[in-house]
């Protein structure tokens, strides 16, 4: 089954994600890099969840991962796959898997980002066999 277009809601940016999505306006795809302890955490937010220090930035990752887990969602009015893409920095991500065939879709399967305009906001990273 290909995967289709499909209309994606705009997130709603709030004052602690405001800038994750501006870089995904821009084609970047950002990780939340911890100063205290040095490590990559996604969704990026103000506090590591490891250390919980509020020593945190935002680092810029390749784009590239694999798929830890997926599932298609076949029920929907127009089938898509919801992943866990484990990026090559470490971190994984809830996300899409697109412009595929849906039954081609395998755990471990390279990947690589894509972004995909929403309604009205910023444009969604989703991932794509590599």
């Amino acid at each position: 089954m290909q995967s289709q277009d499909r209309k994606i809601q705009a997130p709603v940016p709030n004052l602690e994600t405001q800038a994750f999505w501006d870089a995904c306006a821009q084609g970047k795809l950002m990780v939340g890099k911890c100063n205290a302890c040095g490590k990559l955490h996604f969704y990026p937010r103000s506090h590591c969840p490891f250390c919980f220090s509020d020593n945190t930035q935002l680092q810029q990752v390749s784009g590239q991962g694999v798929i830890y887990t997926y599932s298609v969602m076949r029920r929907s009015p127009i089938p898509y796959a919801i992943a866990y893409v484990e990026l090559a920095e470490g971190p994984r991500m809830m996300t899409n898997i697109v412009d595929c065939d849906l039954d081609q879709i395998r755990i471990g399967q390279a990947v690589k980002l894509v972004f995909k305009e929403s309604e009205g906001g910023p444009p969604v990273p989703m991932f794509t066999p590599a």
